[in-house]
């Protein structure tokens, strides 16, 4: 098997993700993931879908993200690598899709509106 590329998205945040078989390194940005993502939280993000599959520290992960900030950046690569490791073994897909990691989540930051504070905040009325 070669390198498979798939690309994630979260809200602004792109991330294009290189998957091939491995000992189990994720490269952020040229950075190892624990020094990338500071709290485990963010870590385990992306490990949930190796972790769900049984394919814990079978391949190595290199990843390029932009855009958003670091949460979004996490959950971007979460769903790149779980769709990575369907095209890998479609049988992953049975695991991945009830847990929701296959799933785009299209909310966004809604546009700030003319004549207003923000997206839905008003500026002060006066009635006199």
């Amino acid at each position: 098997m070669s390198t498979v590329h798939k690309i994630g998205r979260r809200k602004t945040s792109v991330a294009r993700v290189y998957l091939k078989p491995g000992t189990g390194n994720i490269k952020v940005n040229g950075k190892d993931a624990k020094e990338y993502f500071s709290t485990d939280v963010l870590v385990y993000k992306l490990n949930q879908p190796f972790a769900l599959t049984e394919t814990v520290e079978q391949y190595d992960v290199t990843v390029n993200v932009f855009g958003g900030g670091i949460t979004g950046q996490a959950e971007a690569i979460r769903l790149g690598i779980s769709r990575a490791l369907c095209e890998v073994n479609a049988e992953y897909r049975l695991a991945l899709k009830p847990a929701g990691l296959l799933t785009r989540d299209a909310r966004m930051v809604e546009r700030k509106k003319p004549g207003q504070k923000k997206a839905r905040k008003r500026f002060q009325f006066s009635k006199r």
